[in-house]
């Protein structure tokens, strides 16, 4: 059996209890080590055998894998964040149904969550934006067309962008041609929730210039958006005036 596992954004105490229990059992750990924090492999039995897939091919993490399942072992892919976004788990899901191994996935908690609470802020505010759009830039990787950053900045929502503080010039100049005012608020998040987290309030216009002056080139999200400053309005959640299946409204 292979458990797939977000080990969270950061800090050791941010994995899932499931997530741990997982670590606790495994016979066989493969750990993104340039990203998971080591410190959760506190967590590995002993004796389980620990490998770094930052040093690795999917070739080569997939014949552990396999020779883990010939051996009646199981094994912990231990992802950063919560694998589901930019964890690469496509390609290894597939080459796992080729060989008919079993597998399950633990969500974890996603470093755009982390950086929310960095920032203390709440991305959805009320009267302010209701959508939060989860992207990176172009860079080594390609993005298709159709979801380039320019196009997206049309929206003028709340933006969170992964894999992209190398390309802070890049971003900001694509950001504003697509929409965003220069004095849209912005924040870098470097490491959000790890020891050494950094937070950079800027406005898009000077984003690029804050990420080369603070030497962020990695490891940091970039978030835009009127959700960092903007005053906004009372949600009808907790107003009193309004009805809902659990209360009635207050004269």
């Amino acid at each position: 059996m292979v458990h797939i596992v977000g080990a969270g954004c950061g800090a050791p105490d941010l994995i899932t209890l499931r997530g741990r229990n997982f670590l606790e059992t495994a016979d066989v750990i493969i750990y993104a080590g340039s990203l998971v924090n080591k410190e959760l492999l506190q967590y590995a039995k002993k004796g389980a055998r620990i490998f770094d897939s930052a040093k690795m091919t999917l070739e080569e993490t997939t014949a552990v894998i396999a020779e883990a399942e010939a051996n009646g072992e199981t094994t912990v892919r231990l992802h950063s964040g919560d694998s589901s976004l930019y964890g690469a788990i496509g390609e290894q899901i597939r080459e796992l149904n080729k060989l008919g191994i079993e597998y399950d996935i633990t969500p974890g908690v996603s470093s755009f969550c982390g950086a929310a609470a960095a920032l203390k802020t709440e991305y959805t505010l009320p009267g302010v934006s209701q959508t939060v759009i989860i992207s990176r830039a172009a860079g080594n990787a390609p993005v298709p067309e159709k979801e380039s950053v320019a196009s997206l900045a049309a929206h003028r929502a709340t933006m969170v962008l992964f894999l992209s503080a190398s390309l802070a010039e890049q971003v900001e100049n694509d950001l504003i041609r697509g929409g965003y005012p220069p004095d849209t608020p912005a924040a870098i998040v470097y490491k959000a929730t790890w020891e050494d987290e950094k937070i950079l309030r800027c406005t898009l216009g000077t984003l690029a210039r804050t990420a080369k002056e603070n030497g962020i080139t990695k490891t940091a999200l970039i978030t835009v958006g009127d959700f960092l400053e903007s005053e906004f309005t009372r949600s009808h959640l907790y107003d009193g005036a309004f009805s809902t299946e659990y209360r009635k409204a207050k004269k």
